[in-house]
């Protein structure tokens, strides 16, 4: 498997939080942990913003994807609100994640809570050729639902 080196910086006060981590041998998203002073509770229906603790320089040609954790999502009804969210590579602030309940009871996150992961892809930049007509599949036009149900 590639890697790649990906700069990170603790913002002051974060150096008892994880770093972003693998948590398995196949994973393809990093952990990423809440950084709140206090238990924060996410009410239903609510939008909260919590901070990571971290910044990142991703290398040129790279983007880091925020997606929400398949546990919290199934178990407590905790998703991402611009789901998912992208980081530049050339975006330097904190990372912060855009939290929502689902669910109808509150969810409490507590201080190194894994919140969400981030998947780091390599970008291309797309360059345009307008032509007069595309050429056809066996889809073609079709949209949404045209297989069935």
């Amino acid at each position: 498997m590639e890697k790649i080196t990906v700069k990170v910086r603790r913002r002051e006060g974060c150096e008892d939080l994880p770093l972003p981590c693998y948590m398995s041998e196949g994973a393809s998203g990093l952990d990423l942990y809440a950084d709140v002073d206090a238990d924060l509770s996410l009410e239903p229906g609510q939008i909260k913003m919590v901070s990571t603790g971290i910044h990142i320089a991703l290398p040129e040609g790279f983007e880091a994807q925020i997606r929400p954790r398949s546990g919290l999502a199934i178990k407590h009804g905790i998703g991402i609100v611009n789901s998912p969210g992208t980081i530049d590579a050339d975006y330097r602030g904190l990372i912060n994640i855009i939290l929502i309940n689902f669910s109808d009871a509150p969810y409490v996150i507590k201080r190194g809570s894994r919140i969400a992961q981030m998947v780091i892809n390599r970008i291309y930049h797309a360059q345009w050729q307008q032509v007069d007509e595309l050429e056809s599949t066996v889809r073609d036009t079709g949209g949404f639902g045209h297989t069935g149900v």
